[in-house]
C-alpha cells in the first residue's frame, strides 16, 4: 500500500474553507497540551486572552492599535508573494516610512501649510518604504540576486539607522533625558477613531479593498498570478516579468511605509523605541495565513492583534510569560501550512503493485 498526494485539477472551496478552521483547532489543542504540561489551565489561559482583547471596547481598540500596522505589512507581503518575490523586509519598509513621516512632521512644518503636513507626511513615509523594497527588486531584476538574503539584511540596516537618528541628531535636547524627538506639531497628527485607535484603520481597510480588486478584477492582477505560477509561461505569453516585479515591490513597500507612517503619526507622534516591534514578520505570517487574500488578511490580523493584547493581559492576570502570545503565533503557524496543502492536493492510497512511474509511463 502506498499514501502519497495527487494534486488536485481543480481548486477546492470546500478544503479552503474547512482548513483554516480546523488548522486554528489544532492549534489550540497543541497550546493546551503545552499549557498542561506546564501546570497552566488551558481554559483559564484562553479566556483571559480572550477577555483581555476583546472583553471591553477600550480592549477592543487596543487590539485594533497592534492590529492597524499588521493588516497594512500583511497586506504589502502579499503584494510581493502573489508573485512569488520572498519580501522578508516589511519591517525594515515600515521603520523607513517611519522615519520618512518623522522628518516631514519635524523639519517641512515651516513651511508646508498645515494642513498639508500629515497627507504629505504619510505620502512621504510610503514613498521611502516603497524607495526601500526597490532596491532588492532591482537587484533580483538585474543581477539576480536572492530577494530573502537582501530584503533580510535592509531590515537591520533600517533599524540601526533608526536607532542612530531618534538617539542622536533629531533627539529632543529638552527629553529630560528620555531618547526620542520632539513631539510632531499638532498638525501632523493622525486623527484618533476611539480611545488610541485612529485613522490608519480606515487606510487599511481602504487599501485592502483596492488591492482585492486589482489582484481578482484586473490584468495586473492575473499578470502579478500568472509570474507565481508559472514565470516561463507568463514570459512565452508576453509578460513583461521585470517590470511587474519593480511594481509590486514598490507597492508592497510603499503599504508597510505607510504601516510605520501611520505608527509615528498616529500613536506616538514622535519618533522613539517602539517603532520597530516584529510587525513585519508576523505580516509573514498572517499573508500565508490568509492565502494571499487581502480581504483576509484584515480579520486574521485582528486575531494575531489580539494574541498579542491577550498575552500581555494573561502575563499580569496569571503569571503567564507575555510571550505566550507570540507561541501561540507560532502553533498556529504550522498547522495553517501544513494544513494548506490540501487545497491544493488530495492524499491518495493505492496499492503499490497498481502505481505507474511518469518514469514509467515516458518509457
Amino acid at each position: 500500500m502506498r499514501i502519497h498526494f495527487k494534486k488536485r485539477k481543480s481548486y477546492s472551496a470546500a478544503a479552503a474553507v474547512l482548513t483554516p478552521v480546523i488548522s486554528f483547532i489544532i492549534s489550540l489543542l497543541l497550546t493546551g497540551i503545552m499549557l498542561a504540561a506546564f501546570d497552566i489551565n488551558p481554559f483559564k489561559t484562553y479566556t483571559n486572552m480572550f477577555q483581555g482583547a476583546f472583553g471591553t471596547w477600550r480592549d477592543f481598540t487596543e487590539t485594533l492599535v497592534k492590529a492597524i500596522p499588521l493588516i497594512l505589512t500583511s497586506l504589502g507581503v502579499a503584494t510581493a508573494f502573489k508573485l512569488k518575490f520572498w519580501n522578508i523586509g516589511a519591517e525594515g519598509q515600515l521603520v523607513l516610512g517611519g522615519i520618512a513621516a518623522s522628518g516631514v512632521a519635524l523639519f517641512w512644518s515651516s513651511w508646508l501649510p498645515p494642513f498639508l503636513l500629515l497627507p504629505v507626511s504619510i505620502l512621504v513615509g510610503a514613498a521611502a518604504g516603497g524607495l526601500w523594497a526597490g532596491v532588492p527588486a532591482i537587484l533580483k531584476v538585474k543581477l539576480n540576486v536572492d530577494e530573502t538574503l537582501t530584503t533580510l539584511m535592509l531590515n537591520y540596516v533600517a533599524i540601526l539607522a533608526y536607532d542612530g537618528i531618534y538617539c542622536g541628531p533629531w533627539r529632543d535636547p529638552n527629553g529630560y533625558g528620555f531618547p526620542g524627538t520632539a513631539q510632531f506639531p499638532a498638525a501632523a497628527w493622525l486623527p484618533r477613531l476611539s480611545g488610541r485607535a485612529h485613522m490608519g484603520l480606515i487606510f487599511a481597510l481602504i487599501i485592502a479593498a483596492l488591492l482585492w480588486f486589482a489582484f481578482y478584477r484586473t490584468k495586473w492582477g492575473f499578470e502579478l498570478q500568472m509570474i507565481g505560477q508559472n514565470k516561463k509561461a507568463a514570459r512565452v505569453l508576453g509578460v513583461n516579468i521585470g517590470r511587474n516585479v519593480i511594481l509590486a515591490l514598490l507597492v508592497s513597500g510603499a503599504i508597510s511605509g505607510i504601516a510605520g507612517a501611520c505608527e509615528v503619526t498616529g500613536i506616538a507622534r514622535r519618533l522613539q523605541q517602539g517603532l520597530s516591534l516584529g510587525y513585519g514578520y508576523t505580516a509573514i505570517i498572517i499573508a500565508w495565513m490568509s492565502r494571499l487574500n487581502p480581504a483576509v488578511c484584515v480579520p486574521v490580523s485582528i486575531l494575531m492583534a489580539g494574541l498579542l493584547v491577550g498575552g500581555d493581559s494573561v502575563q499580569i492576570m496569571m503569571g503567564v510569560p507575555s510571550a505566550m502570545g507570540k507561541v501561540m503565533q507560532g502553533m498556529i503557524l504550522f498547522p495553517m501550512l501544513a494544513g494548506s496543502i490540501f487545497t491544493e492536493y488530495r492524499l491518495v492510497v493505492s496499492r503499490r503493485n497498481t502505481d505507474i512511474s511518469e518514469a514509467e509511463v515516458a518509457k
